[in-house]
């Protein structure tokens, strides 16, 4: 009769808890965990470009050194802060992590501009090999942040949904920080346009 008891108690267990969303959370949960380690991985695959970028830059005569000063410092940032997989669940830490990468995205955009500005550079297959691959790589992670915030998106909505609020708050399922616009509250804000005034 007790194992009776106990195996229909277990049934009832199981049946409640997927009937809550507690598997879909599991579920969840690691889609989001492995959507960010591809997101870490493109990261890091661009922090390994720029010493080659800054070598091959370095080579050219009179090149602003300022601008590939501001790389080197912007890459040591973005690779001193260490990406755990808890990042993902504090927003602050996750604020500053982004803000690191997107330093490092901006400094390595204002190298490339500049770097147009040096024919013998534009002309070097190495160089050019290394801008290429750099592009292809910041296409990679706008495509791996693109499946994070859409799996990120997905368990938070689980975690706000009724039942499953309930699941959430009982094993502690909080919503994960998410990736946002650096100048969110800039772009908000309507354009001001200045027609401007005939002055005669």
């Amino acid at each position: 009769m007790k194992r009776l008891f106990a195996l229909l108690a277990t049934m009832f267990a199981a049946l409640a808890l997927s009937g809550c969303g507690y598997n879909q959370f599991q579920s969840l949960d690691e889609t989001t965990k492995s959507a960010w380690s591809e997101v870490l991985n493109q990261y890091q695959r661009r922090a390994d470009l720029v010493p080659n970028i800054v070598e091959s830059v370095k080579g050219q005569a009179n090149f602003e050194q300022d601008t590939l000063t501001k790389v080197i410092e912007a890459r040591a940032r973005a690779t001193s802060i260490q990406a755990t997989p808890d990042l993902v669940n504090n927003p602050e830490a996750m604020q500053k992590f982004q803000a690191a990468q997107g330093e490092l995205s901006g400094a390595l955009s204002r190298l490339m501009v500049v770097a147009e500005r040096y024919p013998e550079l534009q002309a070097n297959q190495a160089f050019r090999d290394l801008r290429v691959t750099l592009e292809g790589t910041e296409n990679r992670i706008t495509v791996a942040r693109n499946a994070y915030i859409k799996s990120v998106q997905d368990y938070n909505v689980l975690t706000r949904s009724f039942p499953n609020n309930l699941t959430a708050m009982i094993f502690g399922y909080k919503p994960k920080a998410n990736f946002t616009v650096e100048n969110e509250a800039q772009i908000s804000q309507p354009p001001k346009v200045d027609f401007g005034t005939d002055k005669k």
